[in-house]
């Protein structure tokens, strides 16, 4: 018996290795490709560069129409920021009233708001592009930044809400009569004990923010403000012809290091957060 569990133990490990090898060889075959001569990238199909170079980092960091592709990263890192600070403040207060607090149509609205999660966004975007055209906001990071504030995104606001039913209500109780308000409860006590999930909140919304493309492409219309994604797609020519395949692979490249690194320092608190909050009913 302990022989067939190590051998069905090695196969399982063996399996999600290769697995996630399969998984990531189209990143290392990214990540070898921007060390590569453009000429060499298609031709030499090893991950093992035959050629290095740094070439494809230099021309591809002098960016599109004279904008660098700093200013691009600049731009992408404020509007990250300024969407997790909207998207954590609007969904932790909209979380709290529907997880802790009693009003009317409470339930109505709540179920109103997981029938969202079943949209598909791509059904509303007329009707924003709409609004927003009509706002004055296209060309502008309005559009993206701006509904954050107003916890558009459900799925947040349900991540929280399970996580704040789970925390005792004696402590909650106990606050109250110290004399602490609502709002006080919430600042001293809530969210500080709903700190992973707040954070998961925090990880994801800035993950989704920057990997967006298509609102970026919709509503960054000027070359100054465009972000690290809508500006990758200035390496692709009218006809749908890429001419700087070096650059585009190094800024590629490049793109996905903020990802890495805030995931993998925030790695402990997004277990927590999803340990303790996503699948609790």
């Amino acid at each position: 018996m302990k022989n067939k569990f190590v051998i069905r133990h090695t196969l399982t490990h063996l399996f999600v290795i290769a697995l996630g090898l399969l998984m990531l060889y189209p990143v290392i075959w990214m990540i070898s490709s921007s060390f590569k001569p453009n000429n060499m990238i298609f031709s030499d199909t090893g991950l093992i560069p035959k050629v290095w170079t740094i070439e494809n980092y230099i021309s591809g960091w002098k960016g599109y129409a004279g904008t660098s592709f700093g200013r691009f990263f600049i731009n992408s890192l404020l509007m990250c920021l300024a969407a997790v600070i909207g998207n954590v403040l609007a969904c932790t207060m909209a979380a709290y009233a529907f997880g802790r607090l009693n009003f009317a149509g409470k339930k109505f609205w709540f179920a109103i708001m997981m029938l969202t999660l079943m949209l598909p966004s791509h059904v509303t975007i007329v009707p924003r592009y709409i609004l927003f055209n009509t706002f004055g906001w296209v060309g502008t990071y309005l559009p993206i930044i701006v509904p954050k504030f107003l916890a558009v995104d459900a799925f947040f606001v349900f991540l929280l809400v399970q996580f704040m039913r789970s925390l005792p209500k004696e402590i909650e109780e106990a606050a109250i009569i110290d004399g602490c308000s609502k709002f006080g409860v919430l600042t001293r006590i809530i969210v500080p004990l709903a700190m992973p999930a707040l954070v998961t909140t925090a990880l994801f919304t800035f993950l989704w923010t920057w990997d967006d493309f298509f609102n970026h492409l919709l509503y960054l219309t000027s070359p100054d403000i465009y972000s690290v994604s809508r500006a990758l797609r200035t390496f692709v020519g009218d006809s749908g012809a890429v001419s700087n395949w070096g650059g585009a692979m190094a800024m590629a490249t490049l793109s996905i290091l903020p990802s890495f690194i805030l995931f993998f320092a925030l790695q402990k608190y997004f277990v927590r957060g999803i340990a303790t909050s996503g699948i609790k009913g």
